[in-house]
């Protein structure tokens, strides 16, 4: 891929580029719990965005997608929201750092990637990650990687419109490889947790089902926290988000038969979920982890409702087999991808199994990859 971006980018500018990468990630547990100041345990993974660049002296931002095989170009004193959406990410985070006072100049950009679009290991974050660090290396403006995270998320806010949490910009910034982050989205405080599966790997499936968090389910999930939050909020005036918030507390403030207390119920036993896993991986006891996975999932599914049928599909299925520890939905939902852990030996055999049944029940394609967790956010070559 580094040769393919050096001959691309000599072809089109004519000049040599500084390469930087920015991974996307898997979430090992918490999921929705970040825009919750709940805990998440996510890990880079060894896949991602690769993106060279160099300045231009025409004032112009000029980027090329080689999947896309598109070329886009804008002057850099006239930057807007296009109807393209790989763009929208690399101008966003341009827009971004010139709102707060940073010098960006022409620039020429080409950009690659080997992860998956809409699978749910957050490719939108680890474009606009490596767009920001690419430029805070070009431009020598001196972020530090939590800032950049912070920025990264502002970008999906406002050109993106998903009101998300800052966990997938944080992974792909601070991963560290062969480790977990247990990142604390309150306060951004966080750890790294060593990870050792012994003979097990963690695999993805990917219903190939796309979804688009921009999508009003999602933010709905986000505005009925938040409702929870007030209705224990009025009783318990400490209260500041879902973290905060204890089952009984929850039962005595809403009903149990509503739809909030269902999300609500859902998140607070997730953010525990995340405290156990951490402790589990510890203890290198991997039969709890994958029982805090299968819980997880059911939750996701039945209480929260941001599954769909094809994740239930494929959790249900690889359930019954021999070789699974545990299985889960992973990502925002309503599509993308399930994360197993699953003993080595077996993966083959058990990835042309389900390949079989789901391509036949679902009448979708179904594809899968194993993961290494490797490192966040660096630059490649200068």
């Amino acid at each position: 891929m580094i040769e393919l971006l050096k001959n691309t980018f000599s072809q089109l500018f004519k000049e040599e580029p500084s390469i930087v990468f920015a991974p996307g990630r898997i979430n090992i547990i918490g999921e929705h719990t970040d825009y919750n100041d709940g805990y998440v345990l996510p890990a880079a993974i060894d896949k991602g965005i690769y993106i060279a660049t160099n300045r231009n002296a025409d004032a112009h931002v000029n980027l090329f997608s080689i999947e896309y095989n598109e070329l886009y170009t804008c002057s850099i004193a006239e930057l807007s929201k296009t109807n393209i959406h790989w763009v929208n990410y690399v101008l966003g985070a341009i827009i971004e750092l010139k709102q707060r006072g940073y010098d960006i100049q022409g620039f020429n950009a080409v950009i690659t990637s080997n992860l998956p679009v809409g699978a749910g290991v957050s490719s939108s974050a680890a474009l606009t990650s490596a767009t920001l660090f690419a430029l805070n290396q070009l431009f020598s403006l001196g972020l530090g990687k939590t800032v950049m995270a912070k920025f990264a998320q502002q970008v999906e806010h406002h050109f993106a419109g998903v009101n998300c949490g800052i966990m997938d910009m944080f992974t792909s910034l601070m991963g560290k490889e062969n480790h977990a982050i247990q990142l604390d989205c309150r306060d951004l405080s966080y750890s790294y947790v060593p990870i050792n599966l012994d003979s097990y790997v963690f695999v993805l499936m990917n219903t190939n089902v796309k979804h688009s968090l921009a999508s009003t389910a999602y933010n709905q999930r986000r505005k009925e926290c938040e409702a929870g939050v007030a209705l224990v909020k009025s009783k318990y005036p400490e209260v500041r988000s879902l973290r905060d918030i204890s089952l009984a507390m929850l039962t005595e403030c809403i009903p149990v038969t509503s739809i909030i207390h269902k999300r609500c119920f859902c998140i607070v036993n997730e953010i525990a979920r995340v405290v156990s896993a951490v402790d589990a991986i510890s203890k290198r006891d991997l039969v709890s982890l994958g029982s805090l996975l299968y819980q997880a999932h059911d939750e996701l599914s039945h209480l929260y409702e941001v599954s769909c049928k094809e994740l239930d599909y494929l959790v249900g299925t690889v359930q019954q087999m021999e070789g699974v520890m545990g299985a889960r939905m992973m990502g925002g939902g309503f599509g993308g991808c399930t994360l197993n852990l699953i003993h080595k030996d077996f993966v083959s055999s058990i990835i042309t199994t389900v390949k079989a049944s789901y391509e036949v029940d679902c009448k979708l394609p179904f594809d899968s990859f194993i993961v290494s967790l490797g490192d966040g956010a660096k630059l490649i070559t200068n």
